[in-house]
């Protein structure tokens, strides 16, 4: 029941929001507009259902595989600046500086690289926009612990790993979701906006931009909204799998809810 709860503001909201852009529409039926009404969009993608979920599957594919790739790389790196200083001077400013070059300019890099039409490049592009975020959150979570509870286990001649796992990481597991939640969306834009580059053509990125610029705008918005419900469906994946690995933070957040 505490999550239906959660979720009935952002439907009742996503709701009202829906009516009101149909009505709009409705009303004033302006010509030539690029926005065409819900019912428009979902018309179309149930029209072209076949070619929208082929191109949803290749993107997911690029989406989910860069995701998980993006995760593991951030958090091995994560633990080593964490545990070596050498690590912690060599990785950080990498990263600060991969981070700080857009997606425009990478594209082209790795489709020399990898091949204009392999996914690997298009999920390399995923790898880069998610581990910033995992690496740096997940780095944060794991050095800032109390440090009384450092000299507490130190004083029961606890070693390194078992500080780690035993203190280090939980304290970590808040601040790597936060990350996490963040990462699902910025790995669907990152392989739509890859895909504008490179790539199957059958994918969700060339279909928005084919669409478009044959200005078949409803078709265009049915390939955004199955990108939409991508990361959507990655974002509640993440919020299931919080309550699983941390009960103990729902029922500290149901306290102060009922406080």
């Amino acid at each position: 029941m505490n999550a239906l709860k959660g979720f009935s503001a952002p439907i009742v909201a996503g709701v009202v929001l829906f009516g009101l852009w149909q009505g709009v529409l409705s009303l004033f039926n302006p010509d030539g507009f690029v926005l065409p009404a819900p019912s428009e969009i979902v018309g179309a993608l149930i029209d072209n259902w076949d070619e929208v979920y082929q191109g949803a599957r290749i993107t997911g594919f690029v989406v989910v595989s860069g995701l998980i790739a993006g995760i593991i790389l951030g958090i091995i790196a994560a633990l080593l600046v964490t545990r070596f200083r050498t690590a912690n001077e060599t990785i950080t400013p990498l990263a600060v500086a991969v981070n700080a070059i857009p997606i425009i300019a990478l594209a082209p890099i790795f489709n020399n690289w990898f091949g204009l039409t392999s996914p690997r490049s298009n999920q390399a592009i995923v790898v880069a926009l998610v581990f910033f975020p995992i690496f740096i959150n997940t780095t944060r979570g794991l050095t800032q612990v109390d440090r009384s509870q450092i000299e507490l286990m130190e004083s029961y001649a606890a070693s390194r790993s078992r500080i780690t796992r035993e203190v280090r990481i939980p304290n970590a597991m808040p601040f790597f979701f936060t990350a996490l939640k963040l990462s699902t969306s910025l790995a669907v834009i990152a392989a739509i906006v890859a895909e504008y580059f490179g790539g199957r053509q059958d994918a969700l990125g060339p279909m928005i931009t084919q669409s478009a610029g044959l200005t078949r705008y409803d078709e265009a918005w049915a390939a955004v909204l199955a990108g939409t419900l991508i990361g959507a469906v990655l974002y509640f994946a993440v919020l299931v799998l919080e309550r699983v690995a941390m009960p103990w933070n729902s029922l500290i957040r149901a306290q102060g809810d009922d406080q």
